[in-house]
């Protein structure tokens, strides 16, 4: 992966473009709009996601061992803004990465690791409601210890996949037009496309088929449950008729005979 930069004496480097591997990148007018984009994408995550862990410090019925799940994720997301999203964010306006090597590897391990934990917690989100909901033999849902113990394997196991790029199996790099970095996804070796394999398979694939397993199975079980509802509700109406039909049928036999004896005496 190749950074350089070209600019026109004339233009004051108003003009210069960024070439990555080789290809030309976005025009100024270009990388603007891509800071401005980052800009507004991260002051919202920051403040949305600090709302949410502030309320969720401050009010003490929010925490629930479901809601800490969620606070883990807001917790990645809102690490992003802080260390990832101003880097980008700079490096569009000036339209070139500015940190050189060790900052790329440092924003490309922060971001692939806090994306990576966000999912990992949300597959675990998933299957935590589900054997909360259709196992019998799940433990009481206001336990807390599940809920930690999916919070720390969604961060141990995102640090488990981050870190080899650092100790050499593939590693961090410039992409797309040289204002961002991540894992090296051109690199055509053995030891770069054997990482890139995993990590789509552990780290997206697993984590996206454990979710849809989870809800598929949660909504075949609500659907389930609404159908019996309905058959029950049918059966219950049925019966109130079946049972009111009869006494309504013997009110005017009933009424008949009462006044029966009434009518013959008054005849006779």
């Amino acid at each position: 992966m190749i950074v350089s930069v070209v600019s026109d004496g004339d233009d004051g480097g108003g003009g210069g473009v960024v070439v990555v591997g080789g290809s030309p990148s976005l025009t100024r007018t270009g990388h603007v709009v891509v800071a401005v984009c980052l800009g507004v994408i991260g002051a919202l995550g920051f403040l949305n996601n600090l709302a949410a862990l502030t309320l969720f410090c401050r009010y003490r019925a929010l925490r629930s061992p479901v809601n800490c799940m969620l606070a883990s994720i807001s917790v990645s997301d809102l690490l992003v803004s802080v260390l990832g999203a101003p880097l980008s964010f700079a490096a569009s306006t000036q339209g070139r990465w500015l940190l050189g090597r060790a900052g790329c590897v440092w924003y490309g391990f922060v971001n692939a690791c806090l994306g990576i934990v966000s999912l990992i917690t949300l597959s675990v989100l998933s299957y935590e409601r589900y054997c909360t909901i259709l196992s019998t033999t799940m433990a009481d849902s206001r336990s807390y210890t599940p809920a930690l113990l999916g919070i720390c394997f969604s961060w141990l196991y995102s640090v488990a996949w981050t870190v080899p790029p650092l100790l050499g199996w593939s590693s961090y790099g410039p992409e797309g037009h040289g204002t961002s970095c991540s894992v090296d996804w051109r690199t055509q070796t053995a030891n770069n496309v054997s990482y890139i394999l995993c990590l789509f398979l552990f780290c997206l694939a697993l984590p996206f088929c454990v979710i849809l397993y989870s809800y598929s199975r949660l909504l075949l079980a609500v659907r389930q449950i609404m159908g019996l509802t309905t058959v029950e509700l049918l059966a219950s109406s049925e019966g109130t008729t079946l049972a009111s039909g009869p006494t309504a049928s013997r009110g005017p036999n009933v009424a008949s005979s009462a006044t029966t004896p009434y009518g013959s005496q008054h005849s006779r």
